[in-house]
């Protein structure tokens, strides 16, 4: 966990399936960067592989990473990048599997207000949350939201 004005802070890092779902899930400190954290991908991408991220992951290794697994990189270049790639808009468009997965984890009040103090803990209950969005899915019946938990919670 990282330390800041306001406390400590903790960033999740989502590696999404194209069904939304959850793959791998890692936390960092607040204030590391977020590339170093591409370097965890998994080994085991097939060829022809779309990976959609954020500027922050716009870096040579990562490129590097993609192109000897001979996938493709859909990455927006950071504004001081000299060398250009090319970019789909339209395929980068579908990175918004991973920001409505991120809505589905701030819809669970535990992990959104972060009531556990240690990493480990959130960790833990991040995933437990990733697996209750797999279920869900799975069954093809609405995904879990903070109305869901509360009624089970309460239920006799």
């Amino acid at each position: 966990m990282g330390r800041s004005r306001v406390g400590l802070t903790t960033k999740i890092h989502a590696l999404v399936d194209a069904d939304g779902r959850p793959v791998k899930l890692e936390l960092t400190a607040g204030q590391a960067a977020d590339a170093p954290m591409a370097e965890k991908l998994p080994s085991d991408l097939q060829h022809g592989t779309t990976i959609l991220a954020d500027k922050a992951y716009d870096t040579d290794a990562i490129r590097n990473f993609a192109m000897q697994r001979k996938c493709w990189a859909n990455i927006p270049a950071k504004a001081n990048r000299k060398q250009t790639f090319s970019f789909s808009r339209w395929v980068y468009r579908q990175r918004n599997l991973v920001e409505r997965f991120f809505n589905r984890i701030k819809q669970m009040r535990g992990l959104a207000t972060r009531y556990d103090r240690r990493a480990d803990n959130y960790l833990v209950e991040l995933k437990l949350a990733a697996t209750r969005i797999w279920i869900a899915s799975a069954n093809g019946g609405p995904l879990p939201s903070a109305t869901s938990l509360r009624s089970r919670k309460f239920a006799k």
